[in-house]
């Protein structure tokens, strides 16, 4: 074989190489999102509208005066003080009980003790921190948490299920 049909053999093959490594499959990035956003956003509005009458209906039913906060957790501080406010970065120290809306307990201080965490910095769910910053030490209050506030989509793989909305009522203890 002469250089030239070797030369010719070799780029051919390189070329159908390239060309078979084309892959035609369906990229996910390809579809068009639209197609599945609307329903989804849909869906989530019509979960979240759910869950806000449902808290409404259970806080109407015990005569509980529930204020709403911005980022959609009821709340309502019913024992007040005129102890310092806590900030960002302050330990902070609660009894408590959690249940869900249908009066199972779940968690409760008595049982397993006084939480404690540091203001700012998570360790317990998001809703439950936005309400505590809301309070001054000694302060009891109730807080409703909706799933995205909460546990989710997934609850606490324990007592909570997924898509809780669950019930606080805590005590912030004067540490």
């Amino acid at each position: 074989m002469t250089f030239m049909f070797r030369f010719s053999l070799f780029v051919i093959t390189i070329g159908f190489l390239f060309a078979s490594c084309n892959n035609n499959s369906i990229n996910p990035e390809d579809i068009k999102q639209s197609k599945y956003k609307e329903p989804l956003i849909r869906v989530n509005k019509q979960l979240v509208d759910k869950d806000i009458d449902r808290i409404r209906n259970f806080a109407k039913r015990r005569n509980w005066n529930l204020q709403e906060s911005k980022t959609g957790f009821y709340y309502d501080i019913y024992e007040k003080t005129n102890n310092d406010s806590i900030k960002h970065g302050d330990v902070v120290s609660f009894n408590y009980t959690l249940s869900l809306l249908d009066g199972t307990l779940c968690y409760t201080s008595d049982s397993l003790g006084s939480k404690s965490f540091i203001l700012g910095q998570g360790g317990v769910e998001s809703g439950l921190e936005q309400g505590i910053q809301l309070m001054k030490r000694g302060e009891k209050a109730r807080f409703i948490l909706p799933p995205h506030l909460a546990h989710g989509l997934l609850g606490d793989d324990n007592k909570i299920p997924p898509r809780a909305i669950i019930v606080y009522q805590i005590e912030l203890l004067n540490e």
